[in-house]
């Protein structure tokens, strides 16, 4: 090893040490690795320049209502059924509070029904179909007419033509009993034979114009669906 080598050994250990020194020692003041992801709260807000304007914060203001998506009130429910402001329409909005479901133009279709079930087998004389859509005290009073008849031996035939009208005529609530009677209008055919077949009553050529006002009842509120038929009487 000749006397360079060792002067330049000697160089690189001089400026190791003395690099170490600076570089491999904390002062404390160093600052810590920057994470983007960290929000730094401690730090205080830095100024900002002349030309940065604070936004004022947002207060909440009053909530505007959502425009409605018409203004036409909505449609009076028993339009075309009963008067708006009359007392059936009140009776009928009282049904309805106990069975939201109820539609009275779909009792009116099964009234009609009913209307044309009951004159139909009271002239014939079917007293099972009777039991099951009237009330006691006026089946009793069918049941009656028809046992007359038959001491008679006498036969009786009706036929609709058509059922003009059926108009809801008044409605009534009491207690948890909702009675609806309704006004009838219709073409009949009837004609009732003597024991012998001669006619003693009405005429099968003759349509006549019939009017009957009718009057079903139900307990509302229960699993029974069916009304019935509790009080007739013919129009004036």
């Amino acid at each position: 090893m000749d006397i360079y080598t060792i002067i330049f050994l000697a160089l690189a250990v001089f400026i190791f040490v003395r690099l170490r020194s600076v570089l491999g020692q904390r002062t404390g003041r160093e600052r810590p690795p920057y994470d983007p992801y960290s929000r730094d709260t401690a730090r205080p807000p830095q100024p900002g320049s002349d030309k940065v304007v604070n936004l004022p914060e947002r207060t909440p203001g009053p909530a505007v209502p959502a425009p409605a998506d018409n203004d036409e009130p909505p449609a009076f429910r028993w339009q075309g059924v009963a008067a708006e402001g009359s007392p059936a329409a009140a009776a009928l909005d009282e049904i309805a509070r106990v069975e939201p479901d109820f539609d009275a133009r779909h009792f009116l279709t099964g009234a009609r029904s009913a209307y044309e079930m009951i004159v139909t087998a009271f002239a014939a004389g079917d007293r099972r179909t009777l039991k099951d859509l009237l009330a006691k005290d006026v089946y009793d009073s069918f049941a009656a007419a028809i046992a007359d008849r038959e001491s008679r031996r006498e036969t009786m035939e009706s036929r609709f033509v058509s059922i003009e009208q059926a108009d809801l005529e008044d409605v009534t609530v009491r207690g948890r009993t909702a009675q609806l009677t309704v006004r009838f209008v219709s073409k009949l055919i009837s004609v009732t034979h003597g024991p012998d077949g001669a006619v003693v009553d009405g005429s099968p050529d003759t349509v006549a114009d019939v009017t009957d006002v009718w009057t079903f009842a139900r307990e509302l509120g229960t699993r029974d669906p069916n009304w019935k038929l509790v009080a007739t009487e013919a129009a004036q």
